[in-house]
């Protein structure tokens, strides 16, 4: 099979380098052949000529047979053990897969080389590059737009059916409530809550004295004249917005305190009591059973896929804004902090050693599969391209060493 079509520019160096190679080692064969036969049968100093280019030949000749018959069977001679990479291309493939796994795929090896490379410090010097970081956002945003995109409302609503809500379903949501609540009460996050309730239900009360006072005329006896219930409905009104205003204004009232400890107390029987902790998974059981929670949640998720693909598609939104920010930030961190850059390392490290480790010979098997797609004559050409040149020189030293070899012989023989 031919490699033409295949090759590319730094094939085709390979090839030239390899054909300057073979010229250079021919030409000293020929030019040992031409001072054989030049000085054949003269005496003197030309004998010893005549023995050197002998021997030059000779071992010229055996270099060039044994280099050949690594890739071809030399002159179309089916000498046994000749094309030896063609006829055991497969054999070879298995043995040099067995060689890159057993002495460069292991997680010493791979994890000495990543230590050295410094992998995270890299990525943190490019990644505070503020240039860097938009360049990475602008690549992968409109990649992330279609991916959120691509995802249907119907796999959405049958992955919360089969997975996320009997997950959560079977999963104890009291303790996390009551861990969370309890956090809240003992950070006052809760104060602008009841801050927004208590203010919005005084002005509902103040602005709606009818309503309020038709509901607590409803509760009056039979036999109260009209009039008096009018007046003492009127003076609850305005005292029921007097101490709205009271519990609005006043961060220490009594009534904020009551809803303090109620919470407090809540927390605690979310995550020790059993009676209180039964009817909480009761009521999530009930809530996640109805069937408007997973339409709803799909509803949701659509008004949440639409804005954020929205804002991975805007080239000057702030959601990429935001994400070549962080990417900065992340980089920078990771520049300037030693404990970080070295869990990176280590995590990295243990990732790569893991994956070599456990996958190492799945991972090698390319080298015997790529070979065991090529027939003979691919294998030894495309073997011979990248090593042909070296070996080249082999040829050129077995003229050089076979000439001095034959001079020293000869000489020795003339002595004896």
């Amino acid at each position: 099979m031919s490699l033409g079509p295949v090759l590319g520019a730094v094939d085709e160096e390979r090839r030239r380098g390899l054909r300057r190679m073979r010229v250079v080692a021919t030409s000293l064969l020929l030019v040992a052949a031409v001072i054989f036969v030049l000085t054949h049968g003269h005496g003197g100093v030309w004998g010893y000529v005549n023995a050197a280019a002998e021997a030059a030949m000779v071992g010229a000749v055996a270099d060039w047979f044994a280099v050949t018959a690594l890739f071809r069977h030399p002159l179309g001679l089916k000498v046994p053990h000749t094309a030896i990479i063609p006829e055991r291309k497969d054999s070879i493939g298995r043995s040099l897969e067995d060689f890159v796994t057993d002495n460069f795929l292991t997680a010493d090896n791979v994890q000495q080389r990543l230590a050295t490379a410094q992998v995270p410090l890299r990525v943190g010097r490019w990644l505070q590059q503020p240039a860097n970081a938009q360049r990475v956002v602008s690549e992968s945003a409109p990649a992330l737009a279609r991916g959120v995109s691509s995802i249907s409302d119907a796999e959405i609503a049958d992955l919360l059916s089969r997975i996320v809500l009997p997950r959560l379903a079977k999963e104890p949501v009291a303790p996390l409530l009551g861990t969370l609540l309890e956090g809240v009460v003992r950070d006052d996050s809760h104060r602008q809550v009841v801050d927004l309730v208590v203010r919005e239900l005084h002005d509902w009360v103040r602005d709606n004295e009818e309503t309020v006072s038709s509901i607590i005329g409803a509760r009056a006896p039979w036999w109260s004249p009209r009039w008096l219930d009018e007046t003492v409905t009127a003076r609850l009104h305005l005292e029921l917005v007097r101490w709205l205003a009271d519990v609005r204004d006043n961060p220490d009232h009594q009534m904020r305190q009551a809803v303090d400890k109620l919470l407090a107390e809540l927390a605690d029987k979310l995550q020790h009591d059993p009676a209180t902790m039964a009817q909480t998974e009761q009521l999530k059981e009930q809530v996640l059973a109805h069937p408007s929670v997973g339409t709803s949640l799909v509803g949701m998720w659509g008004s949440v896929q639409r804005v954020l693909v929205e804002a991975l598609q805007d080239e000057h939104g702030e959601l990429r804004e935001r994400m070549t920010r962080a990417l900065v930030d992340l980089g920078t961190r990771i520049t300037t902090d030693d404990e970080l850059r070295a869990s990176l390392d280590r995590r990295l490290g243990q990732a790569v050693g893991h994956v070599v480790t456990t996958y190492g010979h799945e991972i090698s098997t390319v080298i015997s599969q790529t070979i065991d797609r090529w027939d003979g004559d691919e294998a030894s050409k495309r073997i011979e391209l990248h090593v042909g040149r070296d070996l080249q020189f082999i040829r050129i030293n077995g003229t050089v060493v076979g000439g001095l070899v034959g001079l020293l012989i000869y000489s020795l023989a003339q002595l004896l």
